[in-house]
């Protein structure tokens, strides 16, 4: 066996008698599910022992049609600014690593500003980022 690091710690023998420290119960205390061999593969995480447990008491609120859900790639203003383009599609951004896919569509958000007139395709727009492509006269071109 190798020669500890003074920053590495000695595992817990556990089970070697009440001479190693950790006492005649292996620091697992008296009975109980967590004194029993292999308890730790058992209990699933939030299990509180048969009571209640905290995330069954806690109120569920809102509505969640995730079947149904819209997830968009999510572009601000700067990050097209940045690339230098006249014309943006989907897969441009793509192609140059903006977003790794385009998931169920692309939606442009207004974060930053455009120096000069860009021609975006998009499957939405935020009403800002629209108002800064037109004011930098450009184009925000829906796409089906």
């Amino acid at each position: 066996m190798r020669a500890k690091k003074p920053y590495e710690k000695r595992r817990k023998r556990l089970g070697r008698g009440i001479g190693s420290g950790h006492g005649k119960t292996s620091t697992k205390g008296h009975k109980g599910q967590l004194a029993r061999s292999g308890s730790g593969a058992r209990i699933r995480p939030g299990f509180e022992g048969g009571q209640n447990p905290l995330y069954r008491k806690l109120p569920k609120r809102g509505f969640n049609n995730a079947a149904f859900a819209s997830d968009y790639a999510v572009v601000n203003l700067d990050r097209i600014e940045a690339l230098g383009v006249a014309e943006v599609s989907p897969e441009l951004l793509v192609e140059r690593g903006v977003i790794k896919t385009a998931k169920t569509g692309v939606k442009v958000l207004g974060n930053g500003s455009l120096s000069r007139p860009v021609v975006i395709k998009a499957h939405k727009f935020s009403e800002s980022a629209k108002a800064k492509i037109e004011k930098a006269k450009g184009q925000a071109v829906l796409i089906g």
